[in-house]
């Protein structure tokens, strides 16, 4: 659980460290640091957010921050570098110049089995929780989706997300 005040205060903490653990090189040894922070931020994540009151007006919010988590997973699992400016994981180049005779080989070791089985735990586990949270959310009987949409078109008419899967 959390001390922070809100939802959007709290994800906006989260933003700042996954940002920090995105800057962990997928090299080893720091691969394996990398891939534990990040399950430890996600693990917390799933168990934090159904602890606030559901409120739509921090939807999208949410919904923001859980599509940088995904794009970031994406990045982990393909033991790419993380290219803040795009959002997105890169493949590593390093150029044959830079590498020099003697030195110790660069090497990237992939996710394995056991953290892999732990992330699927906790998407499973933490997708149920957030589900029912959103059950929550005050959508006069709406469809959450639908909802949403007609949130995001109040105030200065303009849609602000895109439809959401």
């Amino acid at each position: 659980m959390t001390k922070l005040p809100t939802l959007t205060a709290y994800l906006d903490a989260m933003q700042k460290l996954l940002a920090f653990i995105l800057q962990i090189p997928p090299i080893d040894p720091s691969t394996h640091l990398r891939t534990a922070f990040l399950l430890r931020l996600t693990g917390d994540v799933m168990t934090s957010v159904p602890g606030y009151p559901p409120q739509m007006k921090e939807l999208q919010t949410l919904l923001d921050f859980l599509d940088d988590l995904d794009q970031a997973w994406s990045a982990v699992l393909k033991n790419q570098v993380w290219d803040p400016a795009a959002g997105e994981g890169v493949d590593l180049i390093v150029p044959v110049d830079a590498i020099q005779p003697g030195d110790p080989p660069i090497r990237s070791s992939p996710v394995s089995q056991t953290e892999r089985t732990r992330l699927r735990s906790l998407l499973v586990t933490g997708t149920a929780g957030l589900e029912e949270w959103m059950a929550g959310l005050n959508t006069n009987g709406e469809d959450y989706q639908i909802a949403h949409g007609r949130s995001m078109l109040s105030g200065d008419g303009v849609l602000t997300c895109a439809v959401m899967d």
